[in-house]
C-alpha cells in the first residue's frame, strides 16, 4: 500500500507526498499531489486515495521510474541506437566480409557494384530494423521503370534477400522484411526467352568457314569454344601444361577473370573442380601451330596471349573480337556463351546423354544442364520414341514375311 503525508512547500502551499515502496532492491518512488483550493477534507481524502492507488499501479507496471533509472534507460537507449546499424554499415561491416569468404572475386565485385549503384543510394542510410517491404519493393519497381533488365532486378532482389536473411538469423533485426517482398516478374514489354539461344548446325558451319580467313590465334580460340563448350574465362585461362597432345585432351583447371579492383587474375573453375575434355584432332594440330607462332614472339605459359606479349589475353577480348567478326561476316549475335549453348544443344539433340554433356560443360549438377536445355532434351526423347516405333515396325514386317 502506498503511504501518504501532508507537507508544505517553500511557497507555503500544501501538498500530499505519495510514496510507494519497492523493497530493498530499489529505491522508493514518490510524487506530489496538490489538492484543489476550496476542497473539504473528506473530498481530499477520497481523491487522494484514488490518486495514490493509480500511482502505485503505474509504479508496479514500470511506467514510473526514478531519476537515476530514467537516466540509465536513456543511456541504454542511446547505446542501443548506436548498435543499430544502417544497411550500408551492416553490409560493409558484416555482410560483404562474410560473403567474400564464400564467393568468387568476380561475384564479390558484382555484388559490390549492385550495392554501390542501386541498393546504397535507395536504402543505405536507413536503419536496418526500419526498412520495410514497401521500401524494398519501391527500389525494385524503380529499377524496372528505368528499363533495367529483368536479370539485373532479380539480382538486386537476391542480394537483398541474402543480406536480410543473414541479419535476421543473427538476431540483428526482429523480422525479415523480404518475407513480404515478391520476387520481381518480367515487365510486360520485356521479351522472355524460354529457349536457350543457340546456332543451328548450318550456322556453325558458316562460322567455321569464315574462321578460315581469320588470324590463327582467333581461329583456334573460337573453334575450341565451339568444339568443347568451355567457358570464355576457362579458355583464356588455358596454359600449355594443361594440353595433352598425345591424348588430344585439355584439362580445365583455371578461369581467367577480371574485376576493376583486382585487374586480370586466374581463379579456379566456376564449380571449384578441374575437368578433362577431349578435343578434335584438327584443333590440336592448330594448337601446335599456335605454340610455334607464339614462341617466335614471346614465351608464355598461357595459350592465348596479348599480341607480342607473354601476358594472358584479357578475358573480355573474345567478346569484343566476336562482335567485330559477326559484323564482318553477317553472323547474328555472336558471343562466347552462345557458342557454349550451341555445343550443348547440338550435342543433346544429336544423341549425347545429358550426364556426359553436363560433365563436359563443367556443371556441378546435371539438373542444371537439364533445366537449361530442356528443349534439346525433348528432341532426344522424341527421337528415342521414334527409334522404338521403328523397331516395332521392323519386327512386324519380319513376322509377316515368316
Amino acid at each position: 500500500m502506498p503511504s501518504t503525508r501532508k507537507m508544505t512547500n517553500k511557497a507555503g502551499e500544501s501538498f500530499y507526498e505519495i510514496r510507494v515502496s519497492r523493497g530493498r532492491s530499489a529505491a522508493p518512488l514518490s510524487m506530489r499531489w496538490y489538492p484543489p483550493a476550496g476542497w473539504g477534507q473528506r473530498a481530499i481524502d477520497r481523491e487522494l486515495s484514488k490518486v495514490a492507488a493509480d500511482f502505485e499501479r503505474r509504479c508496479q507496471a514500470g511506467e514510473i521510474l526514478s531519476r537515476t533509472e530514467r537516466h540509465e534507460r536513456e543511456a541504454e537507449a542511446q547505446r542501443a541506437a548506436a548498435r543499430i546499424q544502417t544497411l550500408k554499415q551492416y553490409s560493409e561491416d558484416v555482410f560483404m566480409p562474410a560473403k567474400t569468404i564464400s564467393i568468387s572475386e568476380n561475384s564479390r565485385s558484382s555484388f559490390q557494384g549492385m550495392l554501390d549503384k542501386w541498393i546504397y543510394p535507395a536504402l543505405g542510410e536507413l536503419k536496418l530494423p526500419d526498412i520495410t517491404p514497401a521500401n524494398i519493393t519501391a527500389l525494385l519497381l524503380s529499377m524496372q521503370a528505368q528499363g533495367k533488365a529483368h536479370a539485373t532486378v532479380v539480382k538486386c532482389y537476391t542480394i537483398l534477400n541474402s543480406l536480410f536473411k543473414m541479419a535476421f538469423l543473427a538476431d540483428t533485426i526482429p523480422k525479415n522484411p523480404m518475407h513480404k517482398v515478391e520476387r520481381p516478374k518480367p515487365r510486360k514489354d520485356e521479351a522472355r526467352h524460354d529457349e536457350v539461344e543457340a546456332y543451328t548446325v548450318e550456322e556453325v558451319r558458316h562460322i567455321l568457314s569464315c574462321l578460315d580467313k581469320e588470324p590463327l590465334k582467333w581461329r583456334v580460340l573460337v573453334r575450341l569454344l565451339i568444339d568443347t563448350g568451355i567457358r570464355r574465362g576457362e579458355c583464356c585461362g588455358l596454359q600449355w601444361k594443361d594440353i595433352d597432345f598425345q591424348e588430344n585432351t585439355i584439362t580445365i583447371c583455371g578461369n581467367l577473370c577480371y574485376t576493376p579492383q583486382k585487374g586480370v587474375y586466374l581463379d579456379t573453375p566456376k564449380n571449384g573442380r578441374s575437368r578433362t575434355v577431349d578435343v578434335d584432332p584438327d584443333i590440336m594440330a592448330l594448337l601446335r601451330a599456335l605454340r610455334s607462332e607464339q614462341a617466335a614472339q614471346a614465351i608464355s605459359a598461357y595459350v592465348f596471349t596479348q599480341d607480342g606479349s607473354p601476358e594472358p589475353m584479357h578475358p573480355q577480348s573474345p567478346t569484343r573480337y566476336m562482335k567485330k567478326f559477326a559484323k564482318r561476316y553477317n553472323v547474328s549475335d555472336l558471343h562466347p556463351h552462345k557458342l557454349r549453348h550451341t555445343f550443348a544443344s547440338i550435342a543433346i539433340t544429336s544423341g549425347a546423354d545429358v550426364a556426359s554433356v553436363s560433365e563436359k560443360l563443367g556443371h556441378s549438377d546435371k539438373a542444371v544442364t537439364l533445366r537449361m536445355y530442356t528443349h534439346a532434351d525433348q528432341e532426344s526423347i522424341k527421337r528415342a520414341s521414334q527409334i522404338f516405333r521403328d523397331a516395332l515396325k521392323q519386327d512386324t514386317k519380319k513376322a509377316g514375311q515368316g
